[in-house]
């Protein structure tokens, strides 16, 4: 009998780390069952649909075009009688949507947060897709799913409502589980696995075979600011000390004779760039100019080779840096979530961490010496821990997958 499996999540977007999250899940997915039917219910779904040749759903539809109200009268009668119908009918659609369907999987990615609000593909949304699947008697699995901040009440309410209804949950660090605990979630029965990504197909590692005797290539990450995904009370002024900061410390790459190719993480992060080159140019005047590589990825596929060019990676978006640890590149993060000192940690690289919020050129750099110098010794560490976590990985698909 053909099974039906729908995942949820904030797929379809320009996020290369969410996109290559959701392929290497569908990978080994049809790898166990070639026969499943497999449909997403995502924040992009035309652009899904396109890539992935799958089904797609949008989490939540739009019935009207939304227009600004002036008074409150007017956005109160728009709530009640335009917004409250609307929402009714997504719940009957989604219900409609999850008929037949065996399994809701909510795949890795950092989910379970109100940091971007409760609609969209915040907790609310979540909420009333779990609860309607456990409605449709579907099993909903979160498989190494992230977690924090959640600020509010209401976020609260709504994520530990929806992992309460659970029939397997793990997350992706011990991390995300304290941070559960820490907000009144008992995760008793729950398990910890790595990171999706660590069991990226091998069929999409890319292998370069890098010229001898060239200038050394440092891939510098770039990121635009988390906001509140990383503090409560977001600062530009932090903004413009990571970039200040990155901006010395490429001076300092350029003078010690690297070349410098600059990475990204997202489409949106492709002004970041500019801004970082433009204060470059700013700070130093004139440098040559071919020594700085910036080639805006548009596709994770696009990235991969960028990051595998590269001799060592210094980066802040989280999947940056553990692509490079799959590609067995030495890396200092620098961090802006729990989850990438998490990591680095498990990788036995804490000391390779850097916390965005206390930026320190003079420290980034004496990191940066030190990961070159012991590189060959980090290589062979980086190497067996990514093994480790494929292998934990292929244990937990054999798990999630061999009851359906």
């Amino acid at each position: 009998m053909q099974r039906k499996i729908c995942f949820f999540g904030h797929f379809g977007s320009t996020n290369f780390g969410n996109e290559i999250t959701l392929q290497t899940i569908l990978y080994h997915l049809r790898r166990r069952l070639p026969e499943a039917e497999i449909a997403c219910i995502c924040t992009g779904p035309e652009v899904l649909a396109a890539t992935q040749k799958i089904e797609t759903v949008p989490i939540s539809r739009t019935f009207f075009k939304p227009g600004k109200l002036r008074t409150r009268l007017a956005r109160l009668l728009r709530r009640v009688f335009v917004g409250a119908p609307s929402e009714l009918r997504r719940w009957l659609d989604a219900f409609k949507t999850l008929k037949g369907t065996d399994m809701l999987i909510i795949p890795g990615t950092g989910l379970l947060t109100d940091a971007y609000g409760l609609s969209g593909w915040g907790p609310y949304s979540l909420f009333k897709w779990s609860s309607i699947a456990k409605l449709r008697g579907c099993d909903v699995l979160f498989v190494s799913v992230g977690a924090g901040p959640i600020y509010s009440a209401l976020g609260r309410y709504y994520v530990k409502s929806a992992l309460s209804l659970a029939n397997f949950r793990s997350y992706r660090d011990d991390a995300s589980m304290n941070y559960l605990k820490g907000i009144g979630f008992l995760t008793n029965s729950d398990r910890v696995y790595p990171d999706l990504v660590f069991s990226l197909p091998e069929i999409m590692i890319p292998h370069v075979n890098k010229k001898q005797g060239g200038r050394p290539v440092v891939g510098l990450g770039v990121m635009t600011y988390a906001g509140r995904y990383s503090v409560e009370k977001p600062s530009n002024a932090t903004y413009l000390e990571y970039l200040n900061n990155l901006v010395a410390f490429a001076g300092w790459l350029l003078a010690h004779d690297y070349v410098i190719r600059l990475l990204t993480g997202e489409v949106s992060d492709s002004s970041v760039s500019d801004e970082f080159k433009s204060l470059l140019k700013e700070s130093l005047g004139q440098y040559d100019e071919e020594r700085i590589i910036d080639e805006p990825a548009l596709s994770v596929e696009q990235l991969l080779p960028q990051i595998a060019a590269a001799d060592i990676v210094v980066a802040t978006r989280f999947h940056n840096v553990l692509l490079a640890l799959v590609l067995n590149k030495p890396v200092v993060s620098i961090s802006f979530h729990h989850k990438c000192a998490s990591l680095m940690s498990e990788m036995g690289l804490a000391e390779y961490c850097h916390d965005i919020n206390h930026m320190n050129t003079g420290r980034l750099i004496q990191q940066f010496q030190d990961v070159e110098k012991n590189a060959e010794k980090l290589k062979p560490v980086i190497r067996q821990r990514v093994e480790q976590s494929r292998k934990a990985l292929d244990e937990q698909y054999n798990l999630i997958f061999k009851s359906i």
